[in-house]
């Protein structure tokens, strides 16, 4: 079980797939200030840096709300939201701190019961996984190599 206060979760949206009320309900049903919520034009749009980012951040879990498949405004943004979470989870068993702290959940027309739920077991799932004392460290780590990746690159093309 975790040590820590309240889980920090941040909850990406396509603003297409899900109202503000739907969302406030989400909201409503979790613990108080326990969700960071970004609102985005289509699911697609969330990529891998933004991911990271809110790990560096503070976040336990990320949690990305896409439309139903077939039904994506924007072609197969859902589908590229859901590829970036798979490498995302990757990335962080690869820096110890475990796979399943991110997740994608289809959102379905009238289903807002069952997203909350969802939410809910997500969140009740990253209660419950061990945090590493380096966790935050490993993140800034992630970032580094990010940044010290280009300059390496530079250097081999000048030799």
């Amino acid at each position: 079980m975790m040590g820590h206060g309240t889980l920090r979760i941040y909850l990406f949206y396509c603003s297409n797939s899900l109202s503000r009320e739907e969302l406030a309900c989400c909201c409503g049903k979790l613990e108080p200030n326990q969700l960071k919520v970004i609102s985005l034009p289509c699911s697609g749009k969330v990529n891998m840096p933004y991911m990271v980012k809110a790990f560096e951040t503070g976040a336990d879990g990320v949690i990305i709300v896409t439309c139903e498949k077939g039904q994506c405004r924007h072609l197969e943004g859902n589908m590229r939201a859901q590829k970036r979470a798979e490498a995302v989870d990757s990335l962080l068993e690869e820096i110890g701190m475990g796979r399943g702290r991110i997740t994608t959940i289809e959102f379905k027309e009238d289903q807002a019961e069952q997203v909350v739920e969802k939410i809910g077991d997500f969140c009740a799932k990253i209660r419950d996984l061990p945090r590493s004392c380096a966790q935050r460290a490993a993140c800034s780590t992630v970032d580094d190599a990010h940044q010290a990746q280009p300059a390496a690159a530079t250097a081999r093309r000048r030799q």
